[in-house]
């Protein structure tokens, strides 16, 4: 096995409330167990690696890490880069014409004499530090590349838990704590909270789940008034619509209606996914472009699905007023909350050890091991793991707000 002496980090696509504090555990892990060896972070992900720019982890940086467990963001910068996505790269002036970004960027981790690569991402940033490696190896380059797992959504296979989610739920409650008085402000509110969650409803749940139980513990306290309009009702979730369920507008239309009647208001959570490919499809019958990112995505802010449901259910309920929240950038920046420190802790250290010890692969809670925190190999990596809509919690939930039980079906539009 090759000794150890530079590792270089990169974090890359969306935030999520790890990034900085995994480069800070990490740090500070190498300090304690290889202090000899030298550390870089490439700039803006892998668009600071192909461009060949990067800062050393200086010995004041070494010493105050842990001050990096306290934010949000990364310090080193995200951006969004397939390296296999060649006429992106050149596009975007990444490359040049005819080069392969593959081995643009592994020359310039042999310029840089990098023996491990930490990447901190989703499963396309995994996947892409994957091909990077098997370019490596299959050129003579033996690169260790070692990946945690970050994605609000939760949703990379085998990855029981990815870093962040946990915080960005609770960020998401707090958030919506706030803009549901907006409900107040006119008579047959009807009031969307979207959540991030392309592929996924983990995050719309999770989020919704912290904000009934912080309702329910403001109930305890005795902080509603109801004789004077001051409700939980009025503030409540009274739908909850994710990618795996179907939507039936009549149907909700009929069911909500009873809700506008009694409170004046409807509450609804939805995740930015929820429905999008038949809304992408009536776009395109409406001769509308929709645009995709690096890796081929619907470019989601471009569908928004809020106020696409928002204009549905606002004209079938008569609402007065239609205001649509969306909760993603304030919940995916914030510092990471002490259960997920935890989670991340243990796994940075993980990648530490694992990188010294010569393992590449995705260190996080491996569902088909009990969730024991490993490294998976990156052939197992993969996104679009659907929520299981069967979790008891889920159920209990959707029983508790009276919505009937959701079907996995196509969205009915």
């Amino acid at each position: 096995m090759k000794e150890v002496k530079k590792v270089a980090f990169l974090t890359a696509g969306g935030l999520a409330p790890c990034l900085s504090s995994s480069i800070g555990f990490m740090i500070d892990e190498y300090t304690k167990k290889a202090p000899q060896v030298e550390m870089i972070g490439y700039i803006n992900g892998y668009m600071g690696l192909l461009k060949g720019v990067s800062i050393p982890v200086t010995p004041e940086v070494r010493k105050r890490a842990l001050v990096l467990t306290q934010h949000g963001g990364s310090p080193i910068g995200n951006s969004r880069v397939k390296l296999t996505n060649v006429a992106d790269c050149v596009k975007r002036g990444l490359v040049k014409e005819g080069e392969d970004p593959l081995k643009v960027a592994a020359d310039q981790l042999v310029k840089d004499g990098v023996d491990v690569l930490h990447t901190i991402g989703g499963d396309d940033t995994n996947t892409t530090a994957a091909d990077l490696a098997a370019y490596l190896e299959k050129n003579g380059y033996p690169l260790i590349v070692v990946g945690l797992p970050k994605t609000v959504d939760n949703d990379v296979y085998p990855i029981k838990q990815s870093l962040g989610a946990w915080t960005a739920a609770e960020e998401g409650a707090k958030f919506f704590l706030n803009v549901v008085k907006e409900n107040s402000a006119n008579p047959r509110a009807l009031t969307i909270h979207e959540v991030m969650g392309r592929n996924c409803g983990w995050l719309t749940y999770k989020t919704a789940q912290c904000y009934r139980k912080m309702l329910k513990e403001m109930a305890r306290k005795g902080l509603f008034l109801d004789d004077f309009g001051l409700t939980m009702g009025r503030q409540d979730i009274h739908a909850i619509y994710i990618p795996e369920c179907a939507i039936d507008f009549k149907a909700e239309a009929a069911r909500l209606s009873k809700v506008m009647d009694k409170y004046d208001a409807v509450n609804v959570f939805v995740s930015e996914g929820a429905g999008v490919k038949d809304i992408i499809r009536e776009m395109r019958r409406r001769g509308e472009d929709v645009p995709v990112d690096a890796f081929g995505h619907p470019r989601l802010d471009k569908v928004n699905v809020g106020q696409y449901v928002g204009k549905r259910l606002g004209e079938l309920l008569g609402a007065e007023k239609v205001q649509v929240f969306k909760s993603g950038y304030f919940a995916r920046s914030a510092a990471p909350n002490r259960k997920d420190l935890r989670l991340i802790e243990k796994c940075a250290r993980k990648a530490v050890e694992c990188a010294l010890g010569g393992v590449s692969g995705v260190v996080g809670t491996d569902e088909n091991a009990f969730a024991k925190i490993q490294a998976c190999a990156f052939s197992r990596i993969r996104g679009g793991k659907p929520f299981n809509v069967r979790k008891g919690s889920f159920r209990t939930l959707v029983k508790d707000i009276g919505q009937p039980k959701l079907r996995k079906k196509r969205v009915a539009v």
